[in-house]
């Protein structure tokens, strides 16, 4: 009887295998750390390294641009003792701060860069930002993906590398207009054609600052703009084509200062639900949650943190966000920040305008 009972458990426990597929891998992910990043971001790195995540990925919006980051100019309410800081020296030092602040905590981790709508914000540009950024643009993961696919067109601000020979990462370019250009969009057919025809690949994961057109994040995301909303459901539906032709899919953006799940489950898109998350919680100014959202099991915000993704060995991935608290904010930044912005960062960092819910069009 004991025998039987030993073979029972046995075959439970290798059905219950074959049905959860054990963890492979994991990577780390979110995006939008102005205002308050070079804060909360050295909390973020240190709770990566420590998950044995493979990469992190930022999704864009490194420093506001258009006004001083807090954490670069502290509130006066805080009678700290910071340097002055001008519209010159701010401008000439905003990204190299990003650099030393928010990324070297990585340490050799490696990072994947996404653009966001303020690396474009007058006087940013394009070309300022490949020129600023190019040692993660163009490092040797994402130059040899270029030679691997005979792709001649040289770095840019959208690039894809693949990860264990299996899952294809896209990172994409909507961070002017909320759209994606012509050149932009061939690429993104040509790879997604590439993508459907290969066996070796089993899951595409696509990431970009706003998120398509049609999801929760309503009006702020891919529906600001007619273009957007044509070249953002066109990159949807190849991408919905690809599930149906057995591939595994994943949508990741940031943009709205808030995490939510399953973002794509919405009447727009009827039955044709991709998994999607945003994920704009490193730092930036924390929005309010749209009004009237159902059906997500993650939604928050007022909350510091980063997406933990694991892969399966079928290619499956399961997202979890885990938070930054106050005390690892205390911990990261102790004897590096004042107490005083650390706590302002954590209490006071937000916006508390409700956002007014807009419909995106349809194209036919």
């Amino acid at each position: 009887m004991h025998k039987l009972i030993s073979l029972f458990l046995a075959l439970s426990a290798a059905g219950a295998a074959q049905d959860a597929p054990a963890p492979a891998w994991q990577f780390a992910v979110s995006g939008d750390s102005r205002n308050c990043g070079d804060v909360v971001m050295p909390a973020i790195a240190a709770s990566v390294l420590k998950s044995g995540a493979q990469f992190y990925w930022h999704l864009g919006d490194f420093r506001a641009i258009y006004d001083f980051d807090e954490d670069m100019a502290p509130p006066a309410a805080l009678h700290l003792q910071a340097p002055h800081l001008n519209i010159v020296s701010y401008l000439k030092n905003a990204w190299p701060d990003f650099i030393d602040h928010q990324l070297r905590p990585f340490q050799s981790l490696e990072i994947f860069l996404g653009i966001g709508n303020h690396e474009t914000i007058f006087p940013q540009t394009r070309q300022a930002y490949l020129a600023q950024f190019e040692k993660y643009l163009n490092s040797p993961r994402l130059a040899g993906q270029r030679d691997r696919d005979h792709d001649t067109g040289g770095f840019r601000t959208y690039y894809r590398w693949v990860m264990h020979g299996s899952v294809d990462f896209i990172s994409l370019d909507n961070a002017s207009g909320n759209t994606f250009d012509q050149e932009q969009m061939a690429w993104i057919r040509a790879r997604l054609a590439e993508d459907r025809k290969s066996s070796a690949i089993s899951t595409v994961v696509v990431g970009m600052h706003e998120a398509l057109p049609g999801s929760k994040g309503m009006s702020h995301s891919m529906c600001d703009s007619p273009a957007g909303i044509a070249s953002g459901r066109e990159v949807y539906n190849l991408l919905a084509d690809l599930r149906a032709a057995g591939k595994k899919v994943y949508l990741l953006a940031s943009h709205s200062h808030f995490v939510m799940d399953d973002v794509y489950h919405t009447a727009y898109w009827k039955d044709q639900v991709l998994p999607g998350w945003i994920v704009g919680t490193a730092g930036a100014v924390r929005y309010r949650l749209p009004p009237g959202q159902t059906g997500s099991e993650t939604a928050r915000t007022d909350v510091y943190g980063y997406l933990l993704a694991t892969v399966g060995s079928d290619g499956s991935i399961q997202f979890a966000f885990h938070e930054i608290t106050l005390d690892d904010l205390r911990l990261a930044n102790a004897g590096k920040t004042p107490d005083a912005l650390v706590q302002w960062c954590y209490s006071e960092n937000k916006e508390q305008t409700i956002p007014a819910p807009h419909a995106c069009a349809a194209v036919p």
